[in-house]
């Protein structure tokens, strides 16, 4: 297919000719015409969110609302984490799972009044509100995909809170990390204000409908110290936290117990899609789990890459990068359980060469700012 049929074929979220006219440098992802990096570069982006302040556009990422008296039980039966443990105005992180344990996608619920809200990978959304549409029959409730008309903002970094202060008539000192409100931000009324991200600073993730998102786009920019920050910046910021990436780190060949996410599976909670096939692997041993590693060489460790333990061939990098913070080789593997442990060494093989890496503990960077 020729690239200009491609390009023609992917969604845009409302603020793709922004990005254009901020230069953006546009690639395809999860379907989606997405901002990789601006002319600034991706380091610069990082290191933006890590000193003061990155804004992302992640409005491609899908959005589903639970309603009804059965709305509560639903979702904790569709997904790992207690639902039933959220407050009103709370929100976790959580996984989907099938009846085998592994992982269909990982997600966000949010506690509201009268709704759940589940945020899923926009690359699994059709997948994802088809798998957990099959349970729905047995609840009171309904579900209703609204991820195309949805935008979603993160704001993130050490000077988020008082950058975004500004903007809002809600009082951010009282929004926790994991909790949210609803106000008006940049005039706009009725905006979902997540203290939530996925890079290791504090931060906001805003939720609100397309038609108000280049408004609260160029509010955010304009008040001075933000720089618009790409999928690239996300994804070396989200590996230097451990965080894992759907695609990469995490899909339906794992389980939660392998992917070192154990504390989002509540098994006492009561029944629940993969309940049981957890329990039988947590009985019979976990035999690998996903591991931190650095390296001995200055090499770029990249997704892909053959890993060895013991001289044997043992699967693959599953993310990897150059942490622009910590200016060494980082990224991430399933090793034997054995051998997952902090200090433990092993081999990738990079351009036909086997290195050496040493597994570390996870978080790489131990210096953010999320509360």
């Amino acid at each position: 297919m020729a690239q200009a049929e491609t390009a023609e074929t992917l969604k845009r979220t409302p603020l793709t000719d922004a990005h254009s006219a901020l230069g953006a440098k546009l690639v395809p992802f999860a379907g989606y015409l997405m901002p990789v990096q601006y002319p600034s570069g991706i380091t610069a982006e990082h290191n933006a969110v890590r000193r003061h302040a990155g804004l992302f556009d992640v409005s491609h990422m899908g959005e589903f609302i639970v309603r009804g008296p059965g709305a509560v039980d639903f979702v904790n039966y569709v997904t790992t984490n207690d639902v039933g443990a959220l407050a009103v105005g709370q929100a976790h992180y959580s996984t989907i799972l099938n009846d085998r344990g592994t992982i269909e996608d990982d997600c966000l619920v949010y506690r509201s009044e009268d709704r759940i809200m589940m945020v899923v990978n926009a690359s699994n959304a059709a997948k994802d509100v088809a798998h957990v549409s099959r349970e729905i029959h047995r609840f009171d409730a309904t579900i209703e995909d609204v991820s195309d008309e949805t935008a979603l903002l993160a704001l993130q970094g050490p000077r988020a809170a008082e950058i975004l202060q500004t903007l809002t008539d809600a009082d951010l000192s009282q929004v926790k990390y994991y909790h949210f409100t609803v106000g008006t931000v940049a005039g706009i009324g009725g905006i979902l204000i997540s203290r939530t991200g996925y890079t290791g600073e504090d931060g906001f993730e805003l939720y609100f409908p397309n038609e108000n998102a280049l408004t609260v786009w160029n509010a955010i920019l304009e008040r001075g110290d933000v720089m618009p920050a790409g999928l690239g910046a996300r994804d070396t910021l989200r590996l230097e936290m451990g965080m894992a990436l759907y695609g990469n780190d995490i899909d339906d060949t794992v389980t939660p117990l392998e992917a070192n996410l154990q504390w989002l599976v509540k098994l006492k909670k009561g029944n629940f899609v993969g309940r049981e096939a957890l329990v039988r692997q947590k009985e019979e041993g976990i035999a690998r789990k996903l591991s931190g590693f650095t390296t001995t060489e200055r090499s770029f460790p990249r997704h892909g890459y053959a890993v060895y333990v013991n001289g044997e061939r043992s699967g693959e990098v599953k993310s990897g990068t150059m942490s622009p913070s910590l200016n060494i080789p980082i990224g991430t593997a399933y090793l034997p359980a054995a051998s997952a442990i902090p200090g433990t060494t092993f081999e990738i093989e990079i351009r036909g060469k086997r290195i050496q890496a040493i597994v570390e503990k996870m978080p790489f960077y131990k210096e953010g700012t999320h509360l």
